[in-house]
């Protein structure tokens, strides 16, 4: 045959790789046939055999450790101040977001938060104390992960701030994570001047035991059910949250109109939830960790529970082998920038939000938010095939958490 004639016939495609490939060329009405390979996980040909040779105990441990996460019942039980709760939490320790870090190693967005929380602590006066205090070895920093804590971007948490508590109420393990402060000049992104320290305080002197009392009235907020509702609603809960923070507002409103006794203060708090699209994403975050931290030292399995990055390194943990961190060097994302500003002037990945996508939240269930693409970039019908690309990296689908779009199929669940 020619190559003349090659062209004349109907076009059918062979497809190595993501299947996507060959259901959008099949979409656009021509034959593709999908082809089943992987590249090698590895050139180590012992690592290989062990695997093949355990390749049934895996899958076993895998699907042992889903069901454990999708069993698990996340709810918002009460709020309290960290050095009462968290784990190991004590003043002169600092938790931040993403796998082991020294100080001399960390990024700027975090060393900047550091610097921020040891004023916000009163344990320097000034931002060149803060600096040199966090520089001489008398301050201790751990990631929050290992102390049943989660923090976005820089995640940072220090001991007198305001924690939600979230427990699973089907294993009764608990996580925590601070109050989100709102966007712009915030102390997860680095800042630290006086009106990042002065809205910390307020959190802590006004907004906190404002919340404290109304989830205290309410006796906990069912969180899985609102995420699931958020989902049919447009929401992906990671870098969407906004009516994921409306079924917040409507579910805690009444209940601090009932408990606060100053109607002033109540309508500030209120005024400062629904002003910010992202309140709501503190509580995903451990709720996502709760539920996946019940599967820790589950022998064989290979599932992640969770991804983490501290602005210089990336990391995992895996359900079979404890507290080990996996890392590599944490990547600068593709992403829309301010007017100015392009990818060289970023800062590499940071933050514990990642623990939603391990979750089968954010980024793999983002076929339930098209409108995200204001905000990340693409087109909305991308959104379908980054889902659609999870599916294969995934042990099964979420059993609650639906996307419409996809015809209420569950979100890709259990990363392997």
């Amino acid at each position: 045959m020619s190559v003349n004639d090659l062209f004349n016939e109907p076009l059918k495609a062979v497809n190595i790789g993501l299947e996507t490939f060959a259901a959008n060329i099949r979409a656009a009405g021509a034959e593709a046939m999908q082809i089943a390979w992987k590249p090698p996980l590895t050139d180590d040909q012992g690592l290989m055999q062990a695997i093949a040779k355990n390749k049934d105990l895996i899958a076993a441990a895998n699907q042992q450790a889903l069901d454990i996460v999708l069993r698990g019942n996340p709810v918002l039980t009460r709020l309290d101040v960290a050095l009462h709760v968290i784990p190991g939490m004590k003043p002169g320790l600092i938790l931040r977001s993403g796998p082991s870090v020294k100080w001399e190693n960390m990024c700027g967005p975090t060393r900047g938060a550091i610097i921020g929380a040891l004023m916000y602590e009163n344990l320097a006066s000034n931002p060149e104390e803060a600096e040199q205090l966090a520089a001489s070895g008398k301050i201790d920093f751990e990631p929050c992960h290992e102390h049943n804590t989660v923090g976005p971007m820089a995640g940072v948490v220090s001991a007198e701030m305001p924690v939600f508590i979230i427990k699973n109420e089907t294993f009764g393990n608990h996580a925590y994570c601070t109050l989100n402060e709102g966007c712009g000049k915030v102390l997860r992104y680095g800042a630290y001047s006086r009106e990042v320290l002065e809205r910390l305080r307020w959190m802590e002197e006004v907004l906190y035991p404002v919340l404290k009392k109304a989830v205290e009235q309410l006796g906990g907020i069912d969180l899985k059910s609102l995420i699931a509702q958020a989902m049919h609603m447009g929401d992906e809960v990671h870098n969407r949250n906004r009516v994921a923070t409306s079924l917040f507002y409507r579910t805690i409103a009444p209940a601090i109109v009932r408990t606060c006794s100053n109607g002033e203060t109540a309508a500030k708090v209120l005024e400062f939830i629904n002003g910010n699209d992202h309140f709501f994403l503190n509580l995903p975050m451990p709720a996502s960790k709760v539920c996946l931290d019940a599967t820790q030292n589950i022998p064989h399995s290979s599932m992640v529970v969770a991804m983490a990055r501290n602005g210089t390194e990336f990391g995992i943990r895996l359900a079979g082998t404890g507290n080990e961190w996996f890392t590599g060097k944490a990547p600068v994302p593709d992403a829309l920038f301010y007017p100015g500003f392009t990818k060289e002037d970023a800062n590499p990945d940071i933050g514990d939000s990642t623990i939603t996508e391990t979750y089968g939240l954010g980024g793999f269930a983002i076929a339930a938010a098209p409108a995200i693409v204001q905000f990340v970039g693409g087109q909305a019908g991308d959104v379908i095939n980054y889902t659609l690309e999870m599916y294969e990296i995934c042990i099964g689908e979420n059993d609650v958490f639906q996307i419409p779009a996809l015809d209420f199929r569950g979100t890709p669940t259990g990363i392997d």
